[in-house]
């Protein structure tokens, strides 16, 4: 199949038929699934799924509010999301101020290690660190699960960081310099602004990826359920399917809200001040 581009009316290339059709039939692939789960959050069988859906009410909602079990694995990933995301942003910010600004030996092998932790299965990341807090004779915790959560959270805020640096002209922090500012005044009125978007997308980001991580958390929660793990083991011993599916809309939500967002203000971000001068 060929897809061709034909020229629109301001000389930008359109895409084919072919090509839309493609790009429609992915979108569908993607989301058709979460439209599914949000029809049976309001289904009134309980126990199977039927389609289309023998009824529709709002009872499991209800009912999932009035859940204690549910209300505490959302506040154990609340907190373990937003420790992990302010670790994140502290050594994800330092990390990328350190490879943009030094030239030493190593320098890019340092910053394939920051970035190994999310390239690598999820399981390895899991089972190594278990290994790691068995060996320590730690106890499993909030902290454990923070620990293994901000592995791959740094990841996020340091490539967003560090690609905001890397489109900073460096002659404004000279210039900062040479006018008398030291290091603090001028990573406060100067680098900071500069990042704060980045900074801010990739705390969403990371925030987003920790609240529904359910494989690092599996080795490194213990006894503990977070709201992913509690809905794994929901599917796995199904009492109320519809009460599930009624926690997993909320869970696209919280994750889609700041991923929307995260786009939104690292959007058109390509020239920031000073860049290219």
């Amino acid at each position: 199949m060929r897809f061709r581009a034909k020229a629109t009316t301001n000389g930008e290339p359109r895409a084919g038929l072919g090509l839309r059709l493609a790009a429609a039939a992915g979108l569908l692939f993607l989301h058709v699934p979460l439209g599914l789960i949000l029809l049976y959050a309001f289904t009134t069988e309980d126990k199977s799924y039927q389609f289309p859906p023998p009824g529709l009410t709002l009872k499991w909602f209800a009912v999932a509010w009035g859940r204690e079990d549910i209300w505490q694995a959302l506040g154990l990933s609340l907190r373990v999301a937003s420790v992990s995301t302010g670790i994140a942003l502290v050594l994800g910010t330092l990390a990328s101020a350190a490879i943009y600004r030094s030239r030493f030996f190593g320098r890019e092998t340092v910053s394939l290690l920051i970035i190994l932790p999310i390239a690598l299965p999820g399981i390895i990341t899991g089972i190594s660190l278990r290994a790691a807090f068995n060996l320590a004779e730690i106890p499993f915790s909030l902290w454990t699960i923070v620990l293994g959560h901000a592995t791959f959270c740094v990841v996020v805020v340091y490539n967003n960081a560090l690609a905001r640096f890397r489109r900073t002209s460096p002659s404004m922090i000279e210039a900062s310099m040479d006018l008398g500012a030291d290091g603090l005044q001028t990573f406060r009125h100067v680098v900071l602004p500069n990042i704060a978007t980045a900074l801010l997308a990739g705390g969403m980001l990371a925030f987003a990826l920790s609240f529904d991580e359910v494989i690092v958390t599996t080795f490194t929660a213990g006894q503990q359920t977070t709201l992913p793990i509690w809905m794994l083991s929901e599917l796995v011993r199904p009492r109320q399917r519809p009460v599930t599916n009624v926690v997993a809309v909320f869970v696209i939500a919280v994750t889609f809200l700041p991923i929307l967002l995260a786009y939104h203000w690292t959007r058109g971000t390509e020239n920031v001040s000073g860049a290219g001068r």
